[in-house]
């Protein structure tokens, strides 16, 4: 059961929660538009860390036709030939006061918006619900804490679970990890991490492949192209490809701000093939090129 929060947060919550089912039973894809409050995004490198800048970008986004707003303050840029190492972990108190005052921005400005915060840390998830976020996206699915999972089900909050980030994915270069079946493997793991936070009481659940997180292009390819099956996994699937590294591959070598057609091809695939919701930082693009898909689907 839902702890009871303070004030009109505690409200806003419940009616965008029940907002975002709503939306969850319409026939054509959601778009997430994604909003770093991060220095080192390996895509917007900081552009909008100030939360009054992210405040006015999030309202683009909104007028744009973004149905969520993800926020996050712990960058998850991977590791690789083209970022090094990958992003610094950040402490606990840095990523919150990187993330709150932006919520409580949003909130007390356009109370309606869904956000979705963008965190594997416990605490921040359940203090990014107090002031106002509905959605907790878990790029480790719940491996780097699993106690998000008890805050996802004692807030009755919905929790996306993504494969390829946290404890079980260390390695130093992407180019280092190797699968026998990556479709397969993936599946099986997603479905796992499903099941356990069922198991911790989470009542909506959905999953994303992790386009981009330890894993080669050729595996992010074959899992873009095979990505109807995860449909067997039974729960709403998101898709990140915005701006994604695989991209740039395909394109020839081009870089983050030259990628933008080629990832809004992407997420209309995607959509075509069981995306339910399309994660991308080019809002408007992707909102047009998907009300075509879906007219057509």
């Amino acid at each position: 059961m839902r702890r009871p929060l303070c004030g009109l947060a505690a409200f806003f919550v419940m009616m965008n929660t029940g907002k975002f089912q709503s939306l969850l039973a319409e026939k054509r894809t959601l778009v997430m538009g994604v909003l770093n409050v991060t220095p080192d995004s390996f895509s917007d490198g900081g552009i909008f860390f100030q939360a009054e800048e992210a405040l006015s970008h999030a309202k683009a986004m909104l007028a744009a036709g973004a149905d969520i707003i993800d926020i996050g303050g712990q960058s998850t840029r991977p590791p690789g030939k083209t970022y090094g190492k990958g992003a610094e972990q950040v402490s606990l108190d840095e990523e919150l006061r990187r993330v709150l005052p932006v919520i409580d921005y949003i909130v007390l400005e356009r109370p309606e918006t869904i956000i979705s915060i963008d965190t594997t840390r416990a605490e921040v998830a359940r203090r990014a619900i107090e002031s106002g976020a509905a959605i907790i996206n878990d790029v480790s699915g719940g491996t780097e804490d699993e106690k998000i999972l008890e805050i996802a089900a004692e807030e009755e909050a919905p929790v996306i679970l993504m494969h390829g980030y946290g404890p079980e994915f260390s390695k130093e270069r992407i180019e280092d990890y190797h699968y026998t079946d990556v479709v397969g493997e993936v599946f099986d793991w997603l479905r796992k991490r499903i099941d356990l936070a069922r198991e911790r009481g989470v009542n909506s659940i959905l999953a994303d492949i992790g386009f981009g997180f330890a894993k080669t292009a050729a595996d992010n390819i074959e899992l873009l192209r095979e990505h109807d099956k995860f449909s067997g996994l039974g729960v709403p699937m998101v898709l990140g490809v915005s701006r994604k590294s695989t991209i740039g591959k395909i394109l020839g070598g081009a870089p983050p701000a030259e990628r933008l057609y080629g990832s809004v091809a992407a997420a209309v695939y995607g959509s075509l093939n069981g995306a339910k919701i399309i994660r991308t930082h080019d809002v408007k693009q992707t909102v047009d090129a998907l009300r075509i898909s879906d007219a057509l689907a």
